[in-house]
């Protein structure tokens, strides 16, 4: 874990933004539009897939993948200007929102300005431009023995923070050396002290495929070294299989409960039911009240919260990597979903969710209740994902507590709880648990 992590990162809200896909002009001044009803959301990050241009050569589509990138340092001329940008952050910032973007320095596109400049830079295989591992043919892997690469690309990074840049989500950051990221995180510091580092990390069985291919892959205990916040990919396959209905419920919280003990006290992972390369959460959940108790779940693990846009209006429909595939922002829109999400987005600022305890309570139904607590209060999440019926057990004192998420009221009775369709989130004083 980097040392100055702070717990209260568990607090904050990421929106993800397929920019081409986003609006109908997909420019950074078409986004600004849009910034207002995001923070409404209640969102603190704005986050944008890559933004810069990419390459032609081996391109995938006809306008090719954001992460096939041609230059660092330049601006996709397709989503507007340098200056187009930086107005972007300063309108961000005025709503209250943090910008984070992309960060791809694993691999290049085949026509990347830096071939041209630096040949030696890139790994090659039998003589020829090649990835260490996998089907990206698009794209061609940087050789991170080079201390010249290390210092053009931490310039880099510093060149995107002195634009007013927020934070940078970092794409496959454990398969580029941990010694790295130190180097840049501490050189962006100088910049901005404040910055978020967000890890893209990776599965387990990629990780010993990596390795077992004679090429390094940090795991996840390694990456907080130089890292605020990993994705958890490392429960990943536990929550698809559940999606997919092959393994149960408890599996993956369960994974959730051994992440308690595996990492660092002040770790945060960034919670999410989807992004660019998964399928949406709706694509597998079709029964509207487990898609808005599997919503509200989310808000309540433990960590950073990531949507990715459309996820709150119900979208079903993944867009394209590789094409022009707006996301449907305007119909049909599952207000449900958007209303409970502005509701847990606030909820999360309470001080419980960045330093509270943190359990997950194990149950013999398809629900999930999960709770945190200080000396002083508790707060208990109920969610029936399963949309099934039945009593679910709770650790509060019997009586009658308030729905804080619905104008309903609770009755906890001999320890349990009725299920309803809908989530709920209890609260109770600790002279009252």
């Amino acid at each position: 874990m980097a040392q100055d992590t702070k717990v209260t990162l568990r607090s904050l809200n990421f929106y993800q933004i397929f920019l081409r896909q986003h609006t109908k002009e997909g420019t950074f001044l078409s986004l600004i539009e849009d910034l207002p009803r995001i923070k409404t959301l209640g969102m603190d990050f704005i986050y944008l897939l890559p933004i810069h241009p990419i390459g032609i050569e081996h391109r995938k589509g006809s306008v090719g993948s954001p992460y096939s990138i041609k230059d660092y340092r330049a601006i996709n001329k397709d989503h507007g200007t340098i200056e187009e940008f930086k107005t972007l952050v300063e309108q961000a910032h005025k709503q209250g929102l943090k910008v984070m973007i992309d960060v791809v320095f694993n691999h290049t596109s085949f026509d990347s300005v830096l071939l041209e400049e630096h040949p030696e830079w890139f790994f090659r295989r039998n003589g020829k431009l090649a990835g260490k591992v996998g089907d990206w043919w698009d794209i061609t892997d940087l050789d991170f023995n080079h201390p010249e690469l290390w210092d053009y690309l931490i310039e880099t990074l510093v060149y995107w923070a002195n634009m007013g840049v927020d934070g940078f989500r970092c794409d496959v950051a454990p398969l580029i050396p941990m010694e790295f990221w130190i180097h840049a995180r501490a050189a962006v510091k100088k910049v901005n002290k404040d910055l978020i580092w967000l890890s893209e990390s990776v599965h387990g069985g990629f990780i010993k495929y990596i390795r077992d291919n004679g090429f390094d892959a940090a795991s996840d205990s390694e990456t907080y070294q130089a890292f605020d916040i990993l994705y958890d990919y490392d429960i990943h396959d536990e929550y698809l299989g559940y999606l997919k209905g092959e393994i149960p419920l408890n599996d993956w919280l369960n994974q959730m409960i051994r992440q308690e003990y595996v990492y660092p006290k002040n770790y945060v992972k960034l919670r999410n039911l989807e992004n660019h390369d998964q399928e949406r959460v709706a694509h597998y959940i079709k029964d509207e009240h487990r898609l808005l108790n599997i919503n509200g779940l989310l808000y309540f693990l433990k960590g950073a919260t990531m949507i990715y846009a459309g996820q709150e209006y119900g979208v079903s429909k993944r867009p394209d990597l590789f094409e022009i595939d707006k996301v449907n922002m305007k119909v049909p829109k599952n207000l449900d979903i958007r209303n409970l999400i502005h509701r847990m987005a606030h909820l999360k600022k309470d001080s419980l969710f960045q330093s509270g305890i943190f359990n997950i309570h194990i149950q013999d139904l398809e629900a999930a209740v999960v709770s945190y607590e200080n000396k002083n209060s508790m707060t208990v999440g109920i969610f029936n994902v399963g949309n099934v019926e039945g009593e679910v057990k709770v650790n509060l004192v019997d009586g009658i507590y308030q729905n804080i998420l619905y104008p309903n009221s609770v009755e906890v009775k001999d320890g349990k709880v009725e299920l309803t369709e809908k989530p709920m989130v209890l609260f109770a004083l600790k002279k009252n648990v």
